[in-house]
């Protein structure tokens, strides 16, 4: 298996798995933990997988500027996923 399509497996089930946490609203209790809220969760792995499909589509494609043009888009993505929706714990309540 090339680096390409492992790439290209792993990011689509970044996607996928972001796209679920979104579409039902609940996020495992593992990763629900690293988060503020269940979207927050969604969306960071949802761009981080959208951002490494992009990067490994765009230098698969022929062309000087295809692959810089996919990498500054991957890198605009992941910057967003990490700034808005980075994981962070849940305020805690102490009763």
């Amino acid at each position: 298996m090339g680096t390409a399509v492992l790439g290209g497996l792993i990011g689509l089930l970044l996607l996928a798995f972001g796209a679920r946490v979104l579409v039902s609203g609940r996020a495992p209790a593992v990763i629900g933990r690293s988060f503020r809220t269940d979207r927050e969760a969604g969306f960071y792995h949802l761009l981080f997988g959208l951002a490494v499909l992009i990067f490994v589509g765009g230098a698969r494609l022929a062309g000087g500027s295809s692959g810089t043009t996919a990498s500054v888009i991957s890198v605009a993505l992941v910057a967003v996923a990490v700034v808005r929706f980075r994981p962070r714990a849940r305020a805690r309540r102490d009763d």
